[in-house]
């Protein structure tokens, strides 16, 4: 049998093809999302939660993941772009580095401040009363200032890529920041699943990564995994808990769905809920877990974006 060579498709008035990968303007969409998902960040709300922001004596596995991944040389500068209370700052001080550590909460930067006079390392770090919106040049972040740019969970902007850029203007050497995998931090992806709200579950980095590579970079990426072991004291608060945990969806919801969704979530609940084996013991946030937990925990996944700076 003869093998018949592969035809192309018919001809249908030579239209040619449009990649909406490559044509798709990612920032602008990026933007109509930060429109419907909330509204802009506010310093005096973080400067009110600052004070329960303190460090802990040890850095959490999300901090030394990022500093490993990050991997910064020996004595290099560094600016640590929406730093709150020095999670990242501090210990990357008492590594040896020089931090300039910038935030628009002011209650953040005094938190932060207590923290390094704490640990003594308030000479490599100088703090920056500074939000993503401002002139950095005005506030002494001038370009090429730092070997090293990053933001860690920070990026809660309208223009992404300004954000972006303004990173990489910053930067020597190489640029790094973290962004949600899935559903917000506040929420559970395996709920919002079985709740059939899949769809809701956002994909933020995949924003900056698509940005970047079509900007001409060449953006690196891992991934930072973490779990969190929400509890209760009855069943009534987690509804409540988890009500907002499906309000804060990553794609904002319309009336109808969330409905929907909440119908289904008190079956949910009694078929999930269980008691705590860990109740009276301390969580990763220092806080006493009480009694009724999940079956399982809720997994948070960070993508670890990082490019050269040119």
């Amino acid at each position: 049998m003869t093998p018949q060579s592969i035809q192309p498709p018919a001809d249908e008035g030579n239209t040619a093809f449009t990649s909406l990968l490559t044509t798709t303007d990612w920032n602008a969409e990026w933007m109509r999302l930060q429109d419907f998902r909330r509204s802009a960040d506010n310093a005096a709300f973080w400067d009110k939660r600052a004070p329960s922001f303190g460090s802990k004596d040890a850095p959490s596995p999300y901090i030394l993941r990022f500093i490993e991944l990050m991997d910064p040389a020996p004595g290099s500068t560094l600016l640590d772009m929406g730093c709150g209370n020095g999670g990242l700052a501090v210990p990357l001080a008492q590594a040896g580095h020089k931090v300039v550590a910038a935030d628009f909460s002011r209650g953040m930067l005094d938190v932060l401040e207590q923290e390094a006079a704490a640990k003594g390392v308030t000479k490599r770090i100088t703090p920056v009363h500074m939000s993503w919106s401002d002139d950095w040049n005005a506030h002494g972040v001038g370009e090429n200032c730092v070997d090293y740019a990053f933001a860690s969970r920070s990026i809660a902007t309208r223009d992404l890529e300004e954000s972006l850029m303004k990173l990489n203007r910053a930067a020597r050497k190489r640029c790094f920041c973290t962004l949600c995998t899935g559903a917000s931090p506040r929420s559970d992806s395996r709920l919002l699943q079985e709740l059939g709200l899949g769809d809701a579950i956002g994909r933020d980095y995949l924003y900056a990564f698509n940005i970047l590579a079509l900007k001409g970079f060449k953006p690196e990426l891992t991934y930072i995994v973490s779990k969190r072991y929400d509890s209760w004291s009855s069943f009534e608060e987690a509804l409540e808990s988890l009500t907002r945990m499906v309000d804060s969806a990553a794609t904002p919801l319309g009336q109808d769905r969330r409905r929907q969704a909440l119908d289904l979530l008190p079956g949910w609940l009694e078929r999930e809920l269980v008691e705590n084996a860990d109740a009276g013991k301390l969580d990763d946030h220092g806080e006493e877990q009480k009694s009724l937990t999940l079956s399982q925990p809720r997994e948070i996944s960070w993508a670890f974006i990082s490019w050269s700076a040119h």
